[in-house]
């Protein structure tokens, strides 16, 4: 690869990454593109052998990529099947962008809604490609020369580069949401809805609690995304460090973790767009809000880079590794990364802690609760799959547990770490950082009594005290919604909604933008002469003609 960096630097060759197939996605045991290495005239051979073999849905790979790094099987010469490894491939000529001999290679066609709409996303087949021995990744892995593989020090090696843009994933899910959260901020506190106050003017749409509840924990979860990305990023730099040593030591929890922070960060993305969309009322239908492009482009993060469903069972694979050992021995406890510290809570004598009104308004019994909410789950979890009686669902719930249980434990440090800031700016942020651990509670209920950690006294409801703790903390941040939102910094030009301009004049933003519309360059429609006005005659003609009929009658 020494050879191409000057290039890629310079932007002398265009890249993309070809994992998925046609018959074959998020299963990459399963792929069936095959690399033949031929110790003759050392080289690999690239081999597309079916027609579900067809590299597919690749970014970039349409019309602009010049080269691929192929995930294909390793096929060592006496026949034996390695598994996926990552090869380096020139697709197109570098004089005429030409499919090189023996490249298929094209653009799999529009996406569903119109969504990312610029992404040449592509297909890519091969017919028996050469490639030099050099062009195989080998940090970790190695073919020899005579044809012999030299084995990685994990089998999950691969899962690094893969980890990597899932952890990108998260503050990107953040930015987004942002996105969505200051627009549908900014156009709820200029609209006006209700009757008059006392000064002649209707209610700002911002302060009904039907939107306030929907906006702010929006607001929230972008402002703790972003900052769990910091961490994210961090970590898997580490990561990275330890893996150049041959150090796999944290591989697997840490890409379990990585699934976990996907799933939950992309489900919430998709849906907060949405929700923030509706939150305009009618407006927000419009293309110029900007909102309905948004949701479209992003709505794919819930199936790229792994499908949500089929991550949750990464996470809960992992999570039930580790509860066993914590149940089976004691001594497991002290093994425990920052990933799953929240089963050293099965081993010890403590119990959960009671809920009463004023756990709402203790972070750290909040954080708590999200924790043993994970650990007996987890262990219920256990001893249910070992009898077979399992449930459909079981790892989509347990998955947002563990991890939820994880991002709470981060944002107790994120509001420990305020005392930095100016003492305002810490009180809104920490307010936004506490209906984020409220609004979680509230969505995990059903878990919380499942699990035991609330009861039903029959006095009365035991979710009250959350709601109204919920409810005070919107309050007190909304005279702070329209700074909280401006601090992301988005120029209006980044935003690209007539709906949510920095200066708050938004109906004039959408008239302009309307009058650009091109359908209204012409007062008549060019479908006037030849559809619209031999109807129009038709339809005056006839009902002239009744007209005669029944003044005759």
């Amino acid at each position: 690869m020494e050879n191409y960096w000057d290039l890629v630097y310079e932007k002398g060759i265009q890249g993309c990454y070809m994992q998925t197939e046609l018959g074959h996605g998020t299963n990459l045991a399963r792929l069936e593109t095959t690399s033949t290495y031929i110790p003759e005239t050392q080289e690999f051979e690239i081999n597309s052998p079916s027609l579900t073999s067809t590299k597919w849905w690749v970014g970039g790979l349409g019309k602009s990529a010049t080269h691929g790094v192929v995930q294909a099987k390793l096929i060592l010469p006496n026949g034996k099947d390695m598994g996926p490894h990552l090869f380096f491939v020139q697709l197109r000529s570098l004089d005429d962008h030409t499919p090189l001999p023996g490249i298929t290679v094209g653009d799999i066609g529009p996406k569903a809604g119109g969504g990312i709409a610029g992404q040449d996303n592509g297909f890519a087949r091969f017919d028996h490609v050469r490639v030099p021995r050099a062009n195989m990744f080998s940090k970790f892995a190695e073919v020899t020369e005579e044809g012999g593989y030299i084995q990685p020090p994990h089998a999950k090696l691969s899962y690094g580069g893969m980890m990597y843009l899932r952890a990108g994933m998260i503050p990107a899910a953040g930015w987004t949401t942002a996105k969505a959260a200051t627009v549908a901020i900014r156009y709820t506190t200029v609209r006006r809805q209700g009757d008059p106050d006392g000064n002649g003017l209707e209610r700002q749409v911002l302060t009904y609690p039907s939107t306030y509840y929907r906006l702010l924990p929006i607001l929230s979860r972008a402002f703790v995304f972003i900052e769990l990305g910091r961490y994210t990023t961090k970590a898997l730099d580490k990561l990275l460090e330890l893996l150049s040593k041959r150090d796999t030591s944290l591989l697997a929890e840490m890409h379990a973790l990585m699934c976990g922070l996907k799933v939950l960060c992309s489900t919430h993305g998709a849906s907060d767009i949405e929700t923030a969309r509706r939150s305009m009322g009618g407006h927000g239908y419009s293309a110029f809000a900007g909102l309905g492009r948004l949701y479209i482009d992003y709505l794919p993060a819930a199936t790229y880079e792994g499908d949500n469903f089929v991550l949750d069972g990464q996470v809960v694979r992992a999570a039930g590794k580790l509860c066993n050992a914590v149940l089976s021995s004691t001594s497991a406890v002290s093994k425990l990364s920052i990933t799953s510290a929240y089963l050293r809570l099965l081993s010890s004598n403590s119990s959960p802690p009671p809920v009463t009104a004023s756990t709402w308004h203790d972070v750290s019994t909040v954080v708590l609760l999200l924790e043993w909410r994970a650990a007996l789950m987890a262990k219920n979890f256990t001893k249910t799959q070992t009898k077979g009686d399992v449930d459909a669902n079981v790892n989509q719930r347990l998955a947002k547990a563990v991890t939820e249980a994880f991002v709470a434990v981060q944002v107790g440090e994120m509001i420990s770490n305020l005392i930095a800031l100016p003492s305002e700016d810490a009180r809104a942020i920490g307010r936004l950082y506490r209906l984020y651990l409220l609004t979680t509670v509230e969505s995990a209920l059903v878990d919380l009594f499942s699990v035991g950690l609330i009861h039903h006294s029959g006095a009365g409801d035991p979710t009250q005290d959350l709601r109204l703790a919920i409810n005070a903390l919107c309050v007190e941040i909304l005279p702070n919604a329209i700074g909280l939102t401006d601090a992301f910094g988005f120029s209006d030009w980044t935003l690209d909604s007539a709906l949510g301009v920095f200066d708050g004049r938004v109906y004039e933003a959408l008239w302009e933008r309307v009058q650009m519309e091109p359908m209204n360059k012409d007062e008549v429609t060019p479908a006037y002469d030849p559809y619209i006005r031999p109807m129009l005659q038709r339809g005056q003609a006839a009902a002239e003609e009744k007209k005669k009929l029944k003044s005759k009658l």
